[in-house]
């Protein structure tokens, strides 16, 4: 199936006007990717490369997008959880699934049906590591939280960049003195119990979860990304480093 045309100069942006379709009453299934890891992963950077390289090689119409944040609710509720006063571990909890039921509501669901890609930086399981690993809150009790606020929905694929926490947070350079956000202040021993938490569901759950080392070059990192993403998606065999051609249809 060939997708629709798109105009190319609007593919990648963070949310981006409906593109015309051939067939307009059976739009392709959109494609949702989500990318996890700590901070100073390189996660914006690689949701960024993949979104082009993905507009490119499907002819689909790119959103890209995050969380918290990627609506205007979102960005009073990011502002609020992560650079306000003390939240408590359950308000915190909760204050990230309301942002993810209204992100997934206005702007992921429409982007997929309309046949979109869909990448976001973070997605429910940072909620599961952080609020739950991290503030060693009941793991499960967080996961059914966020899938209910989505109902249900969860990426195609999850692209886990992982790193140790020492060397992500070298790569933020952050000096002495410099405020912090809530995470980014919550300790090495926080970090490292999300890291785990991260790898031990990528474990448990291979089929939707690739993982990625990210101490590599940028370069590097997003080679291994596409190949891993293009496996998942089955799109078949696809050059890394330029456009190449869709082996498979995605619906």
């Amino acid at each position: 199936m060939t997708p629709g045309p798109t105009d190319p100069a609007a593919r990648v942006s963070g949310v981006t006007s409906t593109a015309p379709s051939d067939t307009p009453l059976d739009p392709p299934r959109g494609v949702f990717v989500s990318f996890e890891g700590g901070d100073g992963v390189g996660k914006s950077t690689q949701a960024r490369l993949l979104g082009a390289w993905l507009g490119d090689v499907l002819g689909r119409e790119v959103v890209l997008t995050r969380e918290p944040g990627g609506t205007d609710l979102g960005r009073v509720l990011r502002d609020a959880v992560l650079h306000g006063d003390h939240v408590a571990p359950r308000a915190e909890a909760l204050l990230y699934a309301a942002d993810r039921a209204h992100h997934v509501a206005t702007l992921v669901r429409p982007a997929l049906e309309r046949g979109a890609v869909v990448i976001t930086d973070r997605y429910l399981d940072s909620s599961v590591a952080y609020q739950g690993a991290g503030r060693e809150l009941a793991a499960d009790e967080v996961e059914r939280l966020s899938l209910w606020a989505t109902s249900g929905l969860l990426p195609d694929v999850t692209v886990l960049l992982d790193l140790d926490p020492a060397v992500a947070s070298e790569r933020l350079g952050r000096r002495p003195g410099q405020t912090l956000d809530r995470l980014e202040s919550a300790g090495d021993a926080f970090a490292q119990r999300a890291r785990e938490a991260f790898l031990a569901r990528a474990a448990a759950e291979p089929e939707r979860w690739v993982v990625v080392d990210a101490s590599a070059t940028v370069e590097d990192v997003q080679s291994q990304v596409r190949v891993d993403v293009a496996a998942r998606l089955g799109l078949g065999a696809l050059d890394a480093h330029g456009s190449g051609a869709a082996g498979g249809d995605v619906r």
